[in-house]
């Protein structure tokens, strides 16, 4: 008994040394048969929720509300839950068990549903099943962005400027960086409903992560430009830009760079009034793209008619395969495979609750090229889609939104002539002065990532919502290197081992 006494004080001694110094509950949740990190599995504490990351890790802001006797609930389709006080998780990892199937009496007694029946049951059960009215959002939005250039080929067919040179030009491709990385985190508050227009966003902080050092440094290019075309170029030509069938006309004024005379104040001020515009112009730009991208995530979620994953609204269109029985806590889920039978996008698996019919995940990847585009040169290839979107039971006993992952990847082509012509009006007897002539074959890679996260979510009115005024005065903060310091006391989806590792070649 007295031992008993004691490991029980010494938890509660750990527990607080943990609420007084970290506030945070970081663990990484293991499957026990094949040791191997389980994504996207629910934490909850406190009516709060959290998501693992794909390597199985989540962390717990704790405030001071929790107590050392609080109940941690850790659920995952196909895993037994895990629910017990915080002062008894001990160890680095937490270990989850596969739940043996055993047919629940839901499924046993109720009527034997086709997989096309259950489908049919979910789409008549959404209205009283999720959240459809306006709410009040706590989410933490994370976009990644891998660009690659693939091929920088080109054929200088003429150039009648000297310094225009294949030189010149291998000088240009040499400074574009081959491969380049970008991260941007956002956490804030979004008021909405079911609609990509009708969305607010309160921003409360934003990150942005890259090495500056694979930028295309624009100015050094600018200014080696620009003195080429002074030392060869009339400043009343005009220039011809032509890329196959297509062309433009550019004045030579416009090529030129102004700068502004240092004693002339009335210019700098109105310089420094630009420059303020401009951040304020970013701001509203930042916060207004971050919201109308989250406005269209939730506006094609697979609960609404009008959205590229129909299967629920259109299942005679799919081959469906009731594949599995399955448990999420207590609940028995049924695993209903799908895929196209003739022209749809996306095959995949649903999961769906046996006892209120509640799409409670979907598994997606399309089965095709989304965009081929093919055109006078220029080549668009959408060839990946896949994610899963995942919704988990709010207070109001309704389902919302908790997590969303897509991954899209896009590879584009440009292989076409390209000439630039100048022409001078002012010139006797010839008008055309010089030319350059190329004929380029590039491609280029890119794979874009977006990870939506919600923590909580409350319902509002309409008034409430039409109330609400967007503040945009947050810019994402710029980071070379990885900062687990930058999130410290909020709950995001945990960085997975690329970003913590991610360090800007020019940064030491």
């Amino acid at each position: 008994m007295q031992k008993i006494t004691q490991q029980l004080i010494l938890s509660l001694f750990l527990f607080s040394i943990v609420m007084v110094e970290a506030q945070t509950l970081t663990s990484v949740i293991i499957d026990s048969a094949t040791q191997k990190p389980i994504p996207f599995v629910t934490v909850q504490l406190k009516k709060k929720g959290v998501i693992t990351n794909e390597e199985g890790r989540f962390t717990f802001q704790l405030d001071t509300s929790i107590k050392p006797t609080d109940s941690l609930f850790i659920s995952c389709i196909g895993y037994a839950s895990i629910k017990k006080p915080l002062n008894q998780f001990t160890e680095s990892q937490i270990i989850m068990a596969a739940k043996a199937i055993d047919l629940n009496p839901v499924i046993v007694s109720n009527k034997q549903y086709t997989p096309r029946e259950i489908i049919e049951e979910v789409e008549k059960n959404i209205v009283k099943n999720y959240n459809l009215s306006f709410s009040k959002k706590r989410i933490f939005f994370r976009e990644t962005y891998d660009n690659r250039v693939l091929k920088t080929d080109y054929v200088l067919k003429k150039s009648s400027i000297e310094a225009f040179n294949e030189a010149f030009i291998d000088r240009v491709i040499s400074q574009v960086p081959k491969n380049n990385t970008l991260y941007y985190e956002s956490l804030g508050d979004i008021y909405g409903g079911t609609t990509a227009e009708k969305q607010k966003l309160d921003l409360i902080k934003a990150s942005e992560l890259y090495d500056k050092s694979m930028e295309l440094d624009f100015e050094v290019l600018e200014e080696r430009f620009n003195k080429i075309i002074k030392e060869n170029v009339k400043t009343d030509s005009y220039f011809k830009i032509k890329s196959g069938l297509f062309g433009t006309k550019v004045e030579a004024d416009e090529m030129f760079e102004t700068d502004v005379d240092s004693t002339d104040v009335a210019a700098l001020n109105e310089k420094l009034e630009q420059e303020k515009k401009n951040k304020e112009n970013r701001k509203k730009y930042f916060a207004t793209f971050k919201r109308n991208k989250i406005g269209r995530i939730y506006q094609n979620l697979p609960i609404f008619e009008d959205t590229d994953f129909n299967v629920l609204f259109k299942p005679g269109r799919y081959e469906l395969l009731l594949e599995d029985f399955t448990y999420l806590g207590d609940a028995a889920i049924y695993v209903i495979r799908f895929k196209p039978k003739r022209s749809e996008d996306f095959k995949g698996k649903l999961y769906i609750n046996a006892d209120n019919f509640a799409l409670v995940r979907m598994d997606f990847e399309n089965v095709k090229p989304l965009r081929n585009f093919n055109l006078l040169g220029i080549s668009i290839r959408e060839y990946l889609a896949k994610g899963s979107i995942i919704f988990t039971k709010g207070e109001n006993q309704k389902y919302q939104l908790s997590y969303y992952d897509f991954l899209k990847g896009t590879r584009t082509g440009i292989r076409r002539p390209l000439k630039i012509i100048e022409k001078n009006k002012n010139v006797k007897g010839r008008r055309k002065q010089n030319e350059l002539s190329l004929k380029i074959d590039a491609a280029f890679g890119n794979k874009n990532r977006y990870e939506l996260v919600v923590f909580h979510e409350t319902p509002i009115s309409a008034d409430a919502f039409e109330a609400f005024t967007e503040n945009n005065d947050v810019l994402p903060t710029f980071m070379a290197n990885y900062d687990p310091k930058f999130w410290e006391g909020y709950d995001i989806i945990e960085p997975n081992q690329a970003i913590k590792e991610f360090t800007s070649l020019g940064e030491e």
